[in-house]
């Protein structure tokens, strides 16, 4: 009896977790309709105080982590003699699953808090950066610049510091970032 409750607990966490992964990629796992999730559909996602987003200690991939190792190892437990008893493989189980979704949980958080690093180091870093205008920047006016940034290009909206117009192919100092747009002045 404790091994068909335990292979349910297994099969019923296997089948959400491959399904999920299965629905997510064929419908894009984005944009849920009729539904404002905060997140852009993501249902695992969450936002710290940081602001970034980030995996929920309760998502839906850490409760089927759980629920998937619970069920695997209570029918480990529940075939050794020593642990058979439920009084033995269900607390043995809840444990395991316990440590295992701890184990997901943080190493997906470990990977999102290095790809998902703040820009806003990186925008800093371009006071003062060269950069060219692709658009020209009219009087008062905005333009486009294009820079590069650890050997990648970049392209974004610009205005002259002082209103002046800038010519494109003209080569430029960013100087100040107020949001997405740069302001620059000629060198």
């Amino acid at each position: 009896m404790n091994f068909f409750v335990y292979a349910i607990c297994f099969g019923v966490g296997l089948v959400f977790t491959v399904f999920s992964a299965l629905l997510g990629h064929l419908f894009g796992g984005h944009e849920a309709p009729h539904a404002d999730v905060g997140t852009s559909g993501h249902a695992e996602a969450g936002f710290e105080e940081t602001g970034m987003p980030g995996i929920a200690p309760f998502s839906p991939t850490t409760i089927s982590c759980f629920v998937t190792a619970m069920g695997g190892l209570g029918m480990i437990f529940s075939s050794i003699e020593a642990t058979k008893s439920i009084w033995i493989s269900a607390p043995l189980s809840i444990l395991g699953g316990l440590l295992i979704a701890t184990g997901v949980f943080l190493l997906f958080e470990t990977v999102f808090r290095k790809l998902q690093s703040s820009s806003e180091s990186r925008v800093g870093s371009l006071l003062g950066q060269p950069a060219t205008i692709i658009t020209p920047i009219p009087i008062n006016g905005v333009g486009e610049i294009a820079y590069v940034q650890a050997g990648t290009r970049y392209t974004a909206p610009a205005r002259e510091q002082k209103g002046f117009a800038l010519a494109s192919g003209q080569s430029v100092k960013i100087v100040r970032i107020v949001g997405t747009q740069f302001y620059v002045q000629a060198t």
